[in-house]
Formats: structure tokens, sequence, C-alpha cells
């Protein structure tokens, strides 16, 4: 089951469970979408992977299958934001 971590690892934004901005690669490392495309370009800073879409858990299931509490946060290892 995924963890659905509390927050992106570059900027700490908050990103709760029905976030339709969160991303992550397949080893559930967790982005928001404006760092996943700005400073990272797609591509995780950790593994390399694809950052996709994270899936959001039906609220009804949220009880039963509470989100990850942890917050993992490494802004050194996030680049640099690019110019617009």
């Amino acid at each position: 089951m995924l963890q659905l971590r509390p927050s992106c690892e570059c900027c700490d934004r908050d990103l709760p469970p029905d976030a339709t901005d969160a991303r992550i690669c397949s080893f559930e490392c967790t982005f928001c979408a404006a760092c996943a495309t700005q400073r990272l370009m797609g591509a995780c800073p950790n593994c390399g992977g694809e950052l996709v879409p994270r899936p959001r858990r039906p609220p009804h299931t949220l009880a039963a299958n509470p989100p990850s509490t942890q917050r993992v946060v490494n802004p050194a290892g996030c680049g640099r934001m690019n110019a617009p």
C-alpha cells in the first residue's frame, strides 16, 4: 500500500491524501508538481525514476489505512529552480 507521504521532499509543501498535484516515483519519493517539473524536470533526484501523479486514496478508506505522517525533506538534493 502506498505511504501517501504528507509533503514535498524539496519545498516541504503539504500534500494531503487528496492532493491532485502530488508526484511520486516507484520508490514513493514524493514531490509537488511545481518542484517535479520546474526543479527536477520529471525525474526523481534520489533514484532517477520518472515522477508521475500520485493516486488518491478514497476518503472513506483513510481511517483504516491512514497516510504517513513522516515528512521527508531534502532541499539540498533538489537542484536549482529554473528561470521562467
